[in-house]
């Protein structure tokens, strides 16, 4: 007899689940940051007898990538002009965005931010002598003009660890805790019957219970983050699973719109950031509030030499920016490694002690220096302890006492998404104002504005955060800010076209059974074997899961070889795929937590495809140190300069690639 699937503590999945249908006019997939903003605003433009509902995969008050807390809020205006901030994150994404999507953003920021201190979260303030007050002590508050603490010219401290608690409270509020449905892991929209390249709704199913769920919507707002765990990972064997982004984002996003026809911008970039090796914590309060500088292995501050400048100016005009582009940042950082200057260290050794010399040098008494000593050890351990408790455990666990001795950091395996630094995602459009370009060419696929503020190209289908392509930068704040204004676009849309009403293609029945596909296969064929796991007839999503990441890893630029590929490996990546999905088929579910695995492995090999193809397309190595094209090497502003958008049509199965006109609608610098 065969052993019973591996108990895990979940619920068997049965063959047969209850399916439950719910007619909406909005449905808000995702509870993240985006999906808060949507859910916050949404209301206050709803008319009376308007159904609104938001679907999490996981429980709003910690879902999405602000989950486990943060330190800063990356995305804060404030004295700054917002053409700045679109210059800034044209400069940090080489040249290839969209700055009216960013524009927008930049516009609508801050009152996010102003909304989270008056929901409860503490914000670090200057007194009136220009030192910090951590969030704990009294101050005026930002819209009071209250004057943040400033890591860089975008960034303000927090006191954040509960920070996505208290943006989802009046989230949950606003909407209501009957229209909140939670645990329910959407897996496919779906068009409409009649009407074509028309949302007509979504399918998903409970990872609590036995329940398939149907709904009809009159519009939708896809925001279920980035991608995760499509690329080998640097920690392996008890640390395997360890990521940067959350583990959870299986590039739903992007693997769902796509489906439905939506076009996809940007895929051919993907997000390598540098962190702290192992336990992964980020960097960035380090470099920025801390001072913090990077040594190689023979303790040299590489960062300013005459050779750094020389390998800058090899990716002109970008290499001359007075800020170095993050994917450069990271090219420096892998040449010294493959220069033999390794390993490389941040040296929170000599940035904390540099200062207390700092306070010694002023004059500072030795009881004082002690308790300021104490208050910057502090500060150095709640940087991870608010975002990555990994990571102060790490230290804990490895003697590491960070006043004492540096910590080695790394660029880390590859993600993709559309909020942090990266930029890939959906094809979207911008504000119907003047000031917007109009390209001539009626394609959606080429315009940058057709009517709704952050619609895809498909009618109905809204997005935001990690959703929106070629306009990154945007962090919590932003995300939390495109949900608001992705919020009022679907409340308009709705009202505009309040005769049509959704019918979908499939019966409820058809689309549960194909939800539950891996549960019947798992169920008619587990008696094959004595070994639930090894069975002639099925696969099991974990051994399919490591097969994508030892394809991308080894052929699509991951750390294996340096984020180095090429088009030959590409393709052979393509062949791989294309095996994998075949394979895809046969994966097999005995409870709920595989099911959910099953399908997050579906969306994570459609999403890799789309990522791969793009890079293919696209000719030159746009973002050296994200990753690398032998056979193209470099930048080439003269031919790629431009986007690049696909699209797969969903009657004919096909995919297309093609070149979009980027225009700068901010004048350029003398470097770019």
């Amino acid at each position: 007899m065969a052993l019973p699937n591996k108990p895990k503590g979940e619920l068997k999945a049965v063959v047969n689940p209850e399916v439950v249908e719910h007619d909406v006019d909005i449905l808000i997939i995702g509870g993240g940051m985006a999906a808060c903003g949507a859910a916050f605003e949404v209301k206050k433009w709803a008319p009376e007898g308007m159904k609104v509902v938001l679907v999490d995969k996981a429980s709003l008050q910690r879902s999405g990538a602000v989950a486990q807390g943060l330190s800063a809020i990356n995305t804060y205006i404030g004295e700054n002009p917002i053409e700045s901030y679109v210059k800034m994150v044209r400069n940090d994404l080489m040249g290839v965005v969209r700055e009216d999507l960013i524009y927008d953003c930049g516009r609508h920021v801050d009152e996010s931010v102003k909304l989270f201190e008056e929901w409860g979260l503490p914000v670090w303030k200057k007194d009136a002598n220009g030192e910090n007050l951590d969030g704990a002590k009294p101050a005026k508050t930002l819209r009071e003009g209250g004057v943040p603490v400033r890591t860089g010219k975008w960034q303000i401290m927090i006191n954040g660890e509960s920070y996505k608690c208290i943006v989802a409270e009046p989230a949950a509020t606003a909407l209501g805790a009957e229209n909140i449905l939670e645990r329910i892991f959407i897996v496919k929209l779906l068009l409409d019957k009649n009407k074509a390249n028309q949302i007509a709704g979504a399918v998903g199913f409970s990872t609590r219970e036995n329940k398939v769920h149907v709904f009809r919507c009159k519009a939708a707002l896809v925001a279920c983050g980035g991608a995760v765990n499509i690329f080998r990972p640097r920690s392996t064997g008890e640390g395997k699973g360890r990521a940067w982004y959350p583990v959870w984002n299986a590039g739903s996003t992007y693997t769902m719109c796509a489906q439905v026809g939506a076009t996809l911008t940007m895929m051919e970039n993907r997000f390598t950031p540098a962190r702290f090796k192992d336990g992964y914590g980020p960097v960035g309060a380090w470099f920025l509030l801390f001072k913090a500088k990077v040594q190689n292995g023979l303790g040299e501050f590489y960062a300013n030499s005459a050779s750094v400048k020389d390998e800058l100016a090899k990716f002109m005009p970008y290499g001359a920016s007075p800020v170095t582009p993050t994917c450069l940042r990271n090219h420096l950082m892998i040449n010294e490694m493959r220069e033999g200057r390794g390993p490389l260290y941040m040296a929170t050794d000599v940035a904390l002690n540099a200062f207390l010399d700092d306070r010694k040098a002023a004059g500072m008494n030795d009881k004082d220096l002690k308790k300021f000593w104490k208050h910057l050890e502090s500060e150095a351990w709640e940087d991870f302890l608010d975002m990555s408790v990994g990571q102060a455990g790490l230290w804990a666990g490895m003697n590491v006492e960070p006043e004492k001795v540096g910590s080695e950091i790394m660029p880390t395996e590859p993600y993709m998404l559309g909020s942090h630094s990266g930029c890939c995602g959906i094809w979207t459009s911008g504000p119907n104002e003047d000031w917007v370009p109009t390209i001539n060419n009626p394609s959606r696929v080429h315009q940058y504005k057709w009517g709704y503020n952050r619609m895809t190209t498909v009618d109905g289908l809204f997005t935001a955060g990690d959703g929106v392509g070629a306009s990154g930068h945007k962090f919590s704040s932003g995300s939390h800010a495109e949900g608001r204004i992705a919020a009022k676009q679907m409340v308009k849309f709705c009202r505009d076209n309040a005769s049509y009403k959704p019918e979908l293609k499939q019966t409820a029945q058809e689309l549960a059974a194909e939800i539950y596909a891996p549960v019947k296969l798992y169920t008619e064929n587990v008696g094959l074997s004595t070994a639930a796991d090894v069975n002639p007839a099925y696969c099991k999503p974990a051994g399919l899961m490591m097969r994508l990441m030892k394809a991308t890893d080894e052929y699509g630029g991951g750390v294996a070889t340096y984020y180095m590929t090429s088009g030959k490996l590409l393709n052979i990546c393509m062949d791989l795929l294309k095996l994998l999905r075949e394979d895809s088929e046969k994966m097999a579910a005995g409870d709920l937590h595989e099911l959910l695995r099953c399908w997050e492995n579906y969306h994570r090999i459609w999403c890799v495809e789309a990522h791969i193809r793009h890079i293919e397309f696209r000719k030159e190595s746009r973002y050296p140190g994200f990753y690398y094209r032998s056979d193209f090497p470099t930048v080439d502003d003269q031919n790629w300069k431009c986007f690049v958008n696909s699209t797969y049509n969903p009657d004919t199965k096909e995919w297309k690639c093609e070149k979009v006109e980027c225009v700068n609608i901010l004048a350029t610098e003398p470097w770019l």
